[in-house]
């Protein structure tokens, strides 16, 4: 599986969209609730903190694919910039 890329959502409801190459084909997963803050636009750490803390289930799964991880790593990501996190994101997961 491949990260292809992240780019503007085209729900309303979500602020990204993350396309993936599979092995049959394509898969489209849309992230982040539009119109609520992440750490890549009010750079406060504490909300960092306590989004990760919040959302750990999310990760149980297993899959980087899936919205929560992908909120996680790109959004709430260790960096502000979120083409930084898309970086760390790729490599972490070898996508």
């Amino acid at each position: 599986m491949q990260l292809e890329s992240v780019k503007p959502s085209t729900s309303p409801s979500k602020k990204f969209m993350a396309t993936f190459k599979t092995d049959t084909g394509t898969k489209t997963v849309h992230f982040g609730a539009a119109g609520m803050d992440d750490y890549t636009l009010t750079h406060d750490k504490e909300q960092r903190k306590q989004y990760r803390k919040r959302h750990l289930k999310d990760l149980e799964t297993g899959d980087p694919t899936r919205a929560g991880f992908l909120s996680r790593y790109i959004l709430w990501g260790d960096s502000t910039s979120i083409k930084h996190n898309i970086a760390a994101y790729k490599k972490r997961f070898s996508l």
